[in-house]
């Protein structure tokens, strides 16, 4: 039996060579540190728990400097 070998066509070349670039997608990140920077002010207003307001200002932060990141990420 003979087997023939095809190549692959440009959409089979475009996704193999985007898989692994498909984590860097806008969307979800933007998504989460949206949520980061939502807790961040949820955190530091609350009047319950110190703790939580200790960290609110690391959590703002880190959400703030995600977003500008994903911000430069592709669609």
């Amino acid at each position: 039996m003979i087997l023939l070998q095809t190549r692959p066509t440009e959409g089979e070349r475009e996704r193999k060579s985007t898989a692994p670039r498909r984590i860097f997608v806008r969307g979800p990140w933007e998504m989460g540190a949206s949520i980061l920077i939502g807790l961040g002010v949820l955190m530091l207003m609350q009047p319950f728990f110190l703790w939580a307001y200790t960290y609110s200002f690391i959590v703002l932060l880190i959400g703030t400097v995600g977003f500008i990141i994903v911000s430069h990420f592709p669609e």
